[in-house]
């Protein structure tokens, strides 16, 4: 049935469906209504139009089928450890491939999922196309979405190697050892390496029927304001000195083959010199690059190390992925002698147990582990000959091999530019004992699998070298940031900008941190959290910090027994919610936030003040007195937006959004009760009274048991409106008499501590979006008044305002220090 297509093409294709169908269609013909619309290749791995197999075999069979052809390209925000990093990266290789494929008169449309714009758009087109073409890339998620894909239609779909020289068709396994790899394919790759690439016309017309969807234009798109939409990770930012696409990965293949790929062999392992590998694994991984270029090229340099690098090692894990059964994040894959050796071991002391926050931000007890972790945090990118010393240092730092593996598996996808990559599972698993040998002498925790030293290794490096060539600067010039405001929303967007190594300044008025998620110290012993009372998790992206601060002890989950009241009476359970509370109190989750943050409190910024001077325009804050705090670049406004107004006014346009929201007020009664301990319940949910909420304090975790008990009272939105300018007294009053009503028992002995007014506690109002940026002025806003009421809506809009930032300063923005010409032949 493919007699038309070249032998080059056969060898990669691996056809799925249902192949008396795919005969009937592709040999004789077939029926008009079996022949579909036109033929339909799925980018999504080799996002070039040159040296495309795929993109060949597409055009071969629209010509054969006399049928039109039609190129879609899409970004899932589902796809794991979707962030700003990869999606920039990914849409700025969207952008290249559209114009050359433009260029050669093939249709490319490219959707981005994002926020009114979702809906399940390959599978509608696939139904519809004659044929499917798309590339194999044998790891999750692209096998599982092809294998749904399968089973949603009837369609033929040919998967097509674009990544290896050796087609993955061409082994009948997966082999574990690099020189069984090397002496199995040597021939084959021989045959390859001695032919170019053979150019193929485009002899079939495009197609220009009705979508689904409006295709996105990238040569004119925001990129950043696009980002922004996308329902992902913000917190982890784009790189600006690895734009993604073709012309970029080229300009940098063309710079390491004239200047450093003749002394690769000599400097490959010096993970202070940033020069001395290509640093192209990620423009590979999105086949933004053509390995068939890259391996020509090498060939003729003759580069051996370099080529056995690319076409052995790599390779290896490519076609290992392949053939493997078992899942790659999965123990399991591992030799049978690694997993008897680490499970005799399971139980060994470990060196430490750290949480996912540790080792994300690099703080560990090594200098050098912190610095690998920094380079994958901030620029997206680990040597790999340092990669290997920083996997195998999971194994000393988790509880467990199978948590060393996933935490290896995560910080590498989500921050590494070549994440979840057939090379990145290969050189992970191997910390594990793949692709290697059993290692003596047996040691503790290690049992057989070789260790790497970080000690040992940091001696054979140069700290200080690579410590500067890590905390190079992740933007183009020099950047201060001032974020105005200590909540929870501001102070995770301090922090997101600190570690990717801005200088951040953080002020408020109050004098303490935290804004609403605050503890009250009364005689120095009873404490009431008399803000935020506890939060909830539904969002993976902040569900995955809350399991860390469990783990680090710095949150809790509340178990506590919560019921609905009314009139004295429990009408309903409220205990199913999964709750969560900082310990010993609710402050503490933002003094955690703050740690290692230049935060001045007990300091209002009252204005704003546009300056020139010698570093261009900058922002100057100005306290009550008209002090000078300080110049910065960006200003992050985290209040109220009654208090936020006034600040952003004068200077943005945006903040005419902002006039809508209004936050409602709430009165916070602190008392003690000697006489209602047996009440069987630990907080409700009040209706039809002047309470909303109460709560016994001492029955949260880690809070101290008090005698006589310690109570929280919240009043009504609608209350404390009305009674915003009401004395203490009075309020104090009332509330203790509603508070008798709603628990239907009277109350001899009744002591108030302290009463509070939240002025602006609970936002009536929301905007639709997770923060307010405004890229003409540098100025931005965030809080629980943007994306949601809560603490989980505050994070990830702190977050949001941090991405908005990140994304500002890096993509599309030239880095000074790096080689970015290039005028020789890209394509």
């Amino acid at each position: 049935m493919d007699i038309s297509l070249p032998a080059f093409l056969q060898e990669r294709i691996i056809w799925l469906g249902d192949k008396l169908l795919r005969d009937r269609l592709l040999v004789a013909g077939g029926t008009a209504d079996q022949r579909g619309e036109f033929v339909c290749y799925w980018m999504h791995h080799a996002v070039r139009g040159h040296e495309n197999p795929a993109l060949d075999v597409a055009i071969h069979h629209a010509t054969m089928l006399k049928m039109p052809l039609l190129v879609y390209h899409a970004i899932c925000e589902e796809y794991p450890y979707a962030s700003d990093r990869h999606h920039a990266f990914m849409l700025q290789g969207a952008r290249d491939v559209q114009r050359e494929l433009a260029d050669l008169g093939v249709r490319y449309v490219f959707h981005l999922q994002r926020e009114s714009h979702r809906g399940p758009h390959l599978r509608e087109l696939a139904k519809r196309a004659a044929v499917l073409v798309t590339e194999s890339m044998p790891v999750e998620p692209i096998v599982g979405w092809i294998e749904r894909i399968q089973s949603a239609c009837s369609t033929p779909i040919a998967v097509v190697d674009c990544a290896c020289i050796v087609p993955l068709t061409l082994t009948n396994k997966g082999y574990t050892r690099a020189y069984e790899f090397r002496d199995a394919t040597k021939s084959i790759l021989e045959q390859r390496l001695a032919h170019p690439y053979p150019h193929q016309p485009v002899t079939c017309e495009p197609y220009y029927g009705p979508l689904p969807f409006y295709p996105l234009n990238l040569q004119d798109a925001d990129l950043r304001e696009l980002i922004g939409k996308c329902k992902i990770d913000h917190t982890v930012g784009p790189v600006i000195d690895s734009p993604g696409g073709s012309r970029a990965g080229y300009v940098r293949w063309e710079i390491f083959k004239s200047d450093a790929l003749r002394r690769y062999a000599k400097r490959r392992n010096n993970a202070a010199d940033q020069n001395g590998v290509s640093r192209l694994s990620a423009y590979l991984h999105f086949g933004m690059t053509s390995p068939f270029r890259i391996a020509r090229e090498a060939a003729e340099h003759q580069a051996d190390k370099f080529l056995d690098e690319l076409l052995v090692w790599r390779e290896l894990a490519f076609h290992f992925c392949f053939h493997q059964q078992q899942p790659l994040d999965s123990i399991e894959r591992i030799p049978e002698w690694a997993r008897r050796s680490l499970e005799l071991h399971r139980s060994d002391l470990r060196e430490q147990n750290y949480s996912w926050e540790s080792l994300a931000r690099g703080k560990t007890c090594s200098s050098l582990w912190n610095a690998c972790q920094r380079s994958l945090l901030k620029h997206g990118e680990l040597h790999n000959n340092l990669r290997m010393t920083w996997g195998k240092a999971m194994l000393s730092w988790t509880d467990s091999a199978e948590r060393a593996l996933h935490m290896m598996i995560d910080l590498n996808h989500r921050y590494a530019l070549d994440g979840r990559d057939p090379s990145s599972y290969g050189g992970l698993l191997w910390c594990m004992g793949q692709f290697d040998r059993p290692f003596e002498p047996e040691i503790p925790v290690f049992g057989h699998v070789r260790p790497r030293s970080l000690i040992e290794h940091e001696k054979r490096i140069d700290m200080g070298k690579y410590v500067s060539l890590v905390d190079r600067s992740i933007a183009v010039e020099r950047t201060r940031v001032a974020v105005v405001g200590a909540g929870i929303a501001g102070l995770v967007a301090a922090r997101t900008l600190s570690d990717h190594g801005l200088d951040v300044h953080v002020f408020d008025k109050s004098r303490g941190i935290g804004g609403r998620m605050a503890t009250r110290r009364i005689d120095d012993v009873i404490r009431f959290d008399h803000g935020a009372q506890y939060f909830t998790a539904r969002d993976e992206r902040f569900t995955r910090q809350v399991h860390s601060w469990i783990h680090d002890g710095i949150v809790a989950p509340w178990h506590g027994r919560v019921v609905q009241l009314n009139k004295g009476e429990v009408v309903a359970e409220k205990s199913s919610t999964s709750r969560y509370v900082a310990t010993p109190g609710m402050s503490s989750l933002g003094r955690h936030l703050a740690i290692g943050l230049n935060v001045t409190c007990e300091t209002l910024v009252k204005e704003l003040r546009p300056t020139d001077d010698k570093y261009g325009e900058r922002w100057h804050l100005l306290d009550e007195s008209e002090s000078d705090l300080g110049g910065f670049d960006y200003v992050i406004v985290n209040a109220p937006p009654a208090q936020s107004l006034p600040l952003l006014r004068p200077h943005s346009p945006l903040a005419m959004n902002i006039e809508p929201v209004t936050m409602s007020p709430c009165w916070s009664l602190m008392i003690q009760v000697e006489t209602i301990a047996a009440i069987p319940f630990d907080a409700a949910f009040v209706d039809d009274s002047s309470l909303a909420w109460i709560c016994r304090n001492d029955t949260k975790p880690g809070r101290a048991k008090c005698d006589p008990a310690c109570w929280v009272l919240h009043a009504s939105a609608k209350w404390s409106t009305d009674h915003l300018e009401s004395s203490a007294e009075d309020v104090t009053v009332h509330l203790q008499q509603a508070f008798a009503e709603c628990i239907g028992v009277g109350i001899a002995k009744l002591r108030c501590l302290a009463v509070h007014q939240w002025r602006y506690a609970i936002p009536a109002t929301t905007l639709d979006r997770d923060c307010i940026w405004d890229p003409a002025t540098k100025l931005g806003a965030c809080g629980d008044w943007c994306g949601g009421p809560r603490v989980e809506g505050a994070y990830l809009s702190g977050a949001a305002i941090a991405g908005s930032l990140l994304r500002d300063m890096t993509i599309d923005r030239r880095a000074s220090s790096a080689k970015t010409e290039y005028t020789g032949q890209l394509f």
